[in-house]
């Protein structure tokens, strides 16, 4: 049986395996909450939080592609399937961007 992670340390797995697949840590929320990882040199961000974004976030911050939201405990198993699905639609999201031309809308000074 595996053990249940809290959390911020299931938050804190799922950047460390999202680091493992050359995402850096571009910004941090002001609450510490959410995180927005890229690959540098790439416009695109992915955002790891414990919480869902807003209608008012998603039209302001058009350079995220998807958000891995892990906001209860789970297992290192969960949180390996949980970030295996972020990279998927990460990788179709950006695909899907760069096929349109969609330009990101930068991200504020303060993220």
């Amino acid at each position: 049986m595996s053990t249940t992670l809290p959390p911020l340390a299931a938050l804190d797995l799922a950047a460390t395996l999202l680091a493992r697949e050359g995402f850096a840590i571009a910004a941090r929320n002001e609450r510490g909450d959410s995180l927005y990882l890229h690959r540098p040199g790439s416009p695109w961000h992915l955002r790891l939080s414990n919480h869902a974004r807003t209608p008012k976030q998603r039209k302001r911050r058009t350079d995220i592609l998807t958000s891995l939201i892990i906001d209860a405990p789970r297992s290192a198993e969960q949180v390996t399937a949980l970030v295996r699905g972020a990279l998927r639609d990460f990788e179709a999201g950006r695909v899907r961007r760069e096929a349109g031309a969609t330009p990101p809308t930068a991200p504020p000074a303060s993220a």
